[in-house]
């Protein structure tokens, strides 16, 4: 194990190399100037190049990744452009916010999908089957931004049961775990929770039929083993493809809610990313991009740590 954790971590570095380059690369290649942010149009060209030098944007762009690249290794990712605040504080600040949704997201949406698929693959091809791929096919592909905005005006505007935006009462940007702050959570990780949960159904019940089409289920029964027992035998050959897909959708949940924050004005990376996109805050859209691809690398790794553990196969390869 110790081997094989030290294998992938190393593996980790050019990964993160890269990432850290195609994310430096897009943000520069994208049109616009982030000057636009600090100084106004008609600033004298004298002012402008000023500023373009305390930022360092006058610098050729390999010399810009480089420096950058070192700052960012000793936890410096520079300042926000349009604030003056330290990268790293507002990303930490936006990212706790975050895994708070993803959280509840991912505690709706995958005991939901792994109920949900577990009882499509033993039922497969009745009723009860093809409702529940139907509510998975729908909660794939129904656009989240789009479901948000419709439970924002069901619950929100028509019934008036739940707050529709911010992270708590008085656009609180710092969550808490008390019941005013719970009912600003419920619909925006509601919303995030669909997809994941269509996703781990579909994969789970799939898991789920092939298991019990193969023989030593059937051998399993043969010996009078009751049928909660096979259960378990079938969860345990599930599980680690369960804990993959899982891992994949964690990811989605930290790195893909850039939508739905906006929609519901929930103060994470999301929000924070639209917003740095909007004002061309090169430094904050760097920085926030590198902290999630890491948070979502970081991941990854556990989640092989923990398949690595829970099949023997997986070590014995």
């Amino acid at each position: 194990m110790l081997t094989y954790f030290s294998k992938r971590l190393l593996f980790m570095v050019p990964i993160t190399l890269a990432v850290s380059l195609i994310c430096f690369s897009l943000v520069h290649l994208s049109p616009g100037q982030p000057m636009d942010a600090v100084v106004s149009a008609d600033a004298p060209a004298e002012v402008v190049e000023l500023v373009r030098r305390a930022y360092g944007f006058d610098r050729p762009l390999p010399v810009q990744f480089g420096l950058w690249v070192q700052r960012a290794v000793q936890g410096d990712l520079g300042l926000s452009v349009a604030t003056g605040r330290p990268v790293v504080l507002e990303v930490m600040g936006a990212l706790k916010n975050t895994l708070i949704l993803a959280t509840a997201a991912a505690l709706i949406g995958f005991p939901l999908g792994m109920l949900f698929g577990t009882l499509a693959g033993y039922f497969k091809g009745s009723l009860l089957d093809r409702l529940l791929t139907g509510i998975a096919v729908t909660g794939v592909s129904v656009p989240h931004y789009w479901l948000g905005m419709v439970l924002v005006i069901v619950f929100s505007v028509h019934l008036n049961m739940l707050p529709a935006t911010g992270a708590g009462p008085g656009a609180s940007t710092d969550w808490a775990f008390e019941a005013a702050y719970l009912r600003h959570l419920i619909l925006p990780a509601v919303t995030l929770s669909v997809i994941p949960m269509g996703i781990m159904t579909r994969t789970i019940r799939a898991m789920v039929g092939e298991i019990l089409a193969h023989d030593f289920v059937e051998a399993l029964r043969a010996k009078g083993l009751p049928e909660w027992r096979v259960f378990l035998h079938v969860v345990k050959n599930a599980a680690p493809t369960a804990l993959a897909v899982m891992g994949l959708q964690l990811g989605y949940l930290l790195g893909g809610s850039i939508l739905v924050e906006t929609v519901f004005s929930w103060p994470g990376t999301g929000m924070l990313l639209n917003n740095a996109i909007f004002r061309r805050d090169l430094p904050l859209l760097q920085g926030t991009i590198l902290v999630l691809a890491l948070f979502f690398l970081a991941l990854n790794l556990l989640v092989d740590l923990a398949q690595t553990w829970l099949d023997p196969r997986i070590k014995r390869a």
